[in-house]
């Protein structure tokens, strides 16, 4: 039977998610996915026929759905959002990984659940998380734990952003930077920045994709440093050469093959091969796709795992959202 067996149940199951989700757009597909996943996952580990197909839909479809994922991006709209995003971007961006790391490690939590956090908060949420957890090789106990955390924070972010945004007297452009920036998943984006008007709402949206191409490098980075820590681990070679070859096979797969489709399909879109007709038809096959890989890590997660990390991630993930806020603010207070 293969595959067949678990990936379908994991489609089903994605299924009544994604219908739900759209539904609910502030919760989403793919945390209602996770959800319904852990419903059944002492069901999956009692029975071995399925997880060879859970195993595959939690890998291999979620690599597909990052390469899908690039056909949103148009890297001639990016060029038009203007240089005048990028220090606040980045700005975000480095404070949030570096307060991952150091706050992270700190506080006792485990190298890559402190990194999915660090990246889900500071890029994208649960489509930052999908693109770096293969690279990563990270356990779906850590995956089900940071997508839990991200969405706990949208769900605030609908709730209190608005108001503050108002309380400060931000104008439309403002708002929509300050949201594309601080709020991570894009439904919770655009629920954030449409409740402040429309101006803001297509500012935030281009800011939130711009943001997403910082998925591109970050992994590159992460996969470097999973390459050198591999090398460090591995036994003594038997020769010069062998090394020579092992060296040039692990450089090979420093670029791994989702984060070159996920380009390819960016280039495409942004040469105009997408019909804009497509587009939506685009955004729901990648979240379809991510709501079935999340699914499945969710029936692979082991929830004695979750119970043992504790507090002190979702304390990280506060402090992280937080931080990101105060600094997409501060920035553009300062004129940057």
């Amino acid at each position: 039977m293969g595959y067949a067996p678990g990936l379908l149940v994991a489609v089903v199951l994605a299924v009544v998610a994604f219908l739900v989700g759209r539904q609910a757009p502030v919760v989403g597909s793919p945390v209602i996915g996770i959800v319904c996943g852990v419903m059944v996952s002492a069901f999956v580990r009692r029975h071995a026929l399925l997880r060879p197909g859970v195993s595959f839909a939690g890998r291999t479809v979620l690599q597909v759905a990052v390469v899908v994922l690039g056909a949103q991006l148009s890297l001639r709209r990016v060029a038009d959002v203007g240089l005048d995003s990028l220090p606040v971007m980045l700005g975000t961006l480095g404070v949030c990984l570096v307060l991952a790391y150091l706050v992270g490690r700190w506080m006792g939590i485990e190298r890559d659940l402190r990194t999915l956090i660090g990246v889900g908060t500071a890029i994208c949420g649960a489509s930052a998380i999908a693109a770096v957890s293969p690279v990563i090789r990270a356990k779906h106990a850590s995956v089900a734990y940071a997508i839990s955390t991200i969405f706990l924070f949208n769900v605030a972010a609908v709730l209190v952003f608005p108001p503050l945004g108002h309380l400060l007297g931000l104008d439309q452009h403002a708002f929509g930077l300050f949201a594309g920036t601080a709020v991570n998943d894009t439904s919770s984006v655009v629920a954030v920045a449409a409740s402040y008007g429309d101006a803001a709402s297509q500012d935030a949206v281009v800011v939130k994709l711009t943001r997403a191409l910082m998925i591109i490098p970050i992994c590159l980075v992460l996969s470097a440093l999973v390459q050198r820590r591999d090398r460090r681990t591995a036994p003594p070679s038997e020769g010069r050469l062998m090394v020579k070859e092992r060296m040039l096979r692990r450089a090979v797969r420093l670029v791994p093959w989702f984060l070159v489709g996920f380009l390819l399909m960016a280039a495409v879109n942004s040469a105009g091969m997408i019909p804009p007709s497509a587009h939506d038809g685009v955004q729901s096959a990648a979240l379809f796709l991510i709501t079935v890989a999340l699914t499945a890590i969710g029936m692979s997660t082991d929830l004695a795992s979750l119970r043992r990390a504790g507090h002190r991630p979702l304390l990280l993930g506060l402090m992280l959202w937080v931080a990101v806020a105060a600094t997409s603010l501060l920035l553009q207070m300062a004129g940057l």
